[in-house]
């Protein structure tokens, strides 16, 4: 609205009648006008308005008689919520009726607020799992792998993993690991807790179980592994990792999980050409199992270790599964390893391969009669050996054992590995130019 019009509105509103004795809704209209353009003014020349009339009319605002009954309204919705807050504070213990009451030991309750809170099966839980854990904690070092990398230089660190101390005796100390940690080395160092570095002697490797021994100056080993059984485990039972993941860097490292298989059968490559040739039964854990954790220990909750970590699936995909050789499974293999440096296992004196790997060119050369789907095809004899002299012939297809049928390597080696032994006579069953026969052969040491 223009100021001409104003003034003319103005005008007419004075000579036809007094603003007082307007009615309300008239009233209302024109000093509706009158605030708007008012504030209009005031805001472009900064000065309060000088004609008592304006100042009236613009005090006489509906607007601030309306808010009024928004203040009373808001006070109401206001007083119901606070109402409905200190209701629920009180149902929920948060305010204590009997303090809140007699207000007493306000000092008190501040002073006790600010001191930690015990819980006391989980503290008690976790006070005895901590000083278990110190304990076998001191006897997991570090085993550092030394190879020459060039002519020019000396041995160099190749790789880190972990180790266990399981042993003392007659000034010496036993460290069981992993045989991939030491693998190629040619010099081993332990290093304790405390970063001194020995030097080690391997006494033996195990490709089959990955396992390896290590002998060690016994006179700065203070704490001997205490180890457990891994043949009560039951699967949800907590266990601790203990280890040096991706080094030295973060040793002794703990992770806590659960087992979270038993018994299970991972197909393992021994030689690197990139085909299973062995089967390990190991503990399934979801506790963090990383690279320079193989060789540590998995113990239970008591500090007893129930299984040395070894691998982890190295999926992108697959989170929370490592894997541990179970104890039990360990101590013979360690114990050969100790006495002898190697582990004595028998064998037939034959190569190998499953029906589905002999190649075309050859498959003439192999009948078999009905009812037979698989077997191990006899690839070569070995001269002068059980199989030699047991009569067993190039493309020969074994198909049991005792009994037991086989029809890859794996179920061959697991079976002569697990339930024979050196010098026993076993029952060969197998198919030569379409017929079964039959044969004895005495089982003779596996050469190395």
């Amino acid at each position: 609205m223009s100021e001409n019009s104003y003034e003319q509105e103005r005008e007419t509103d004075s000579n036809s009648r007094n603003e007082y004795n307007t009615p309300l809704d008239e009233r209302e209209t024109t000093v509706t006008s009158q605030d708007y353009t008012s504030e209009e003014q005031i805001a472009s020349t900064n000065e309060a308005p000088t004609n008592i009339e304006e100042q009236s009319t613009y005090r006489a605002n509906p607007k601030k008689q309306r808010n009024w009954g928004s203040i009373f309204l808001g006070g109401i919705v206001g007083g119901v919520i606070s109402a409905v807050v200190v209701v629920l504070l009180l149902t929920s213990g948060i305010i204590d009726i009997d303090s809140a009451a007699d207000g007493s030991n306000n000092e008190e309750a501040t002073e006790t607020s600010g001191e930690p809170q015990m819980i006391d099966n989980l503290s008690a839980e976790d006070a005895t799992v901590s000083t278990d854990i110190q304990e076998v904690s001191e006897a997991v070092v570090g085993v550092v792998n030394l190879q020459q990398q060039s002519i020019w230089e000396g041995n160099q660190e190749a790789g880190t993993g972990s180790g266990i101390v399981y042993k003392k005796e007659n000034g010496k100390a036993y460290v069981v690991t992993n045989q991939h940690v030491v693998d190629g080395a040619e010099q081993v160092e332990v290093v304790l807790n405390d970063e001194v570095r020995l030097p080690a002697k391997v006494l033996g490797g195990d490709a089959l179980t990955d396992l390896a021994v290590l002998e060690i100056d016994g006179s700065q080993i203070n704490t001997v592994a205490n180890l457990g059984s891994s043949s009560d485990l039951k699967v949800g039972e907590t266990v601790l990792a203990i280890g040096n993941p991706l080094g030295l860097e973060f040793a002794n490292s703990v992770t806590k999980g659960i087992i979270s298989g038993l018994n299970r059968s991972v197909s393992v490559d021994t030689n690197g050409d990139g085909q299973a040739d062995w089967v390990t039964e190991v503990l399934q854990t979801d506790a963090a199992i990383n690279p320079g954790n193989s060789g540590g220990a998995l113990v239970d909750a008591e500090g007893n270790v129930i299984g040395i970590n070894s691998m982890k699936i190295a999926q992108g995909a697959v989170e929370g599964i490592g894997f541990a050789i179970p104890i039990d499974s360990a101590l013979p293999i360690m114990e050969q390893l100790e006495q002898d440096g190697e582990v004595t296992r028998p064998e037939i004196g034959i190569a190998t391969v499953s029906l589905y790997q002999v190649p075309f060119e050859y498959r003439s050369e192999i009948v078999l009669p009905d009812g037979i789907e698989g077997g191990m095809v006899v690839a070569n004899v070995q001269p002068n050996s059980a199989a030699e002299r047991a009569g067993l012939q190039q493309f020969d297809v074994i198909t049991k054992i005792n009994g037991h049928v086989v029809t890859s390597i794996l179920e061959l080696r697991q079976f002569l590995y697990s339930e024979t032994e050196v010098g026993e006579s076993i029952e060969v069953e197998f198919v030569r130019n379409g017929e079964t026969q039959t044969t004895d052969l005495q089982l003779a040491e596996q050469s190395n």
